[in-house]
């Protein structure tokens, strides 16, 4: 494995070592592809924005003036990119009321969890995500899947990082009250 930074990545692909940018490709394209697929949520058109932002990416390197690290700048292309499929399509997610939570929940749902196959509960888990609106997605998926401090995101997004942690605090509480609704009848079952 190669312990090169990615500004040396940058630099070579700068001075025209085109195939320097193939290490940035292989190393961020999972973290893009994810992040890409919440939020337009097909496949196709998932691949299709990723490699896109790369080819951005690629094209615009030389504005990219290190201020951040490279994978939040990859990422902020990929999220706008994803956002002008939406509004291209003009597709629009369910959200669901975060009325129904109380504190009490985030423990039964986790004691409810273990009762799913490690599989059911990453489709139950990824469903779930997909009922949220675009914004909550997003964060939850780069805060938790991705794992990027809210400093990182927030350059993402273009948001405070005190608009992010109070995106985070209610992005949980929507989706605990979902995964409630989607787990408490099978955990029913399952006893």
């Amino acid at each position: 494995m190669n312990t090169e930074p990615d500004e040396y990545y940058i630099e070579q692909t700068l001075n025209g070592n085109v195939n320097a940018f193939a290490f940035l490709v292989e190393k961020y394209k999972h973290m893009v592809y994810t992040l890409t697929i919440r939020i337009v949520k097909n496949k196709e058109e998932a691949e299709e924005v990723s490699q896109d932002s790369f080819v951005k990416a690629f094209k615009n390197l030389d504005k990219f003036k290190g201020e951040s690290k490279f994978s939040t700048w990859i990422y902020k292309i990929a999220y706008y990119a994803s956002l002008d499929v939406l509004k291209k399509n003009k597709r629009f997610v369910n959200s669901e009321n975060i009325d129904d939570f109380n504190e009490g929940d985030l423990e039964n749902m986790q004691d409810a969890l273990e009762y799913l196959h490690e599989n059911e509960r990453k489709k139950v888990i990824n469903d779930a995500l997909l009922r949220l609106n675009e914004d909550e997605r997003i964060i939850l998926t780069l805060y938790y899947f991705e794992e990027l401090p809210v400093k990182e995101i927030s350059k993402v997004v273009n948001l405070s990082e005190d608009n992010i942690k109070t995106k985070l605090f209610r992005s949980r509480k929507k989706l605990t009250t979902i995964l409630k609704h989607v787990i408490e009848p099978r955990t029913i079952d399952l006893r």
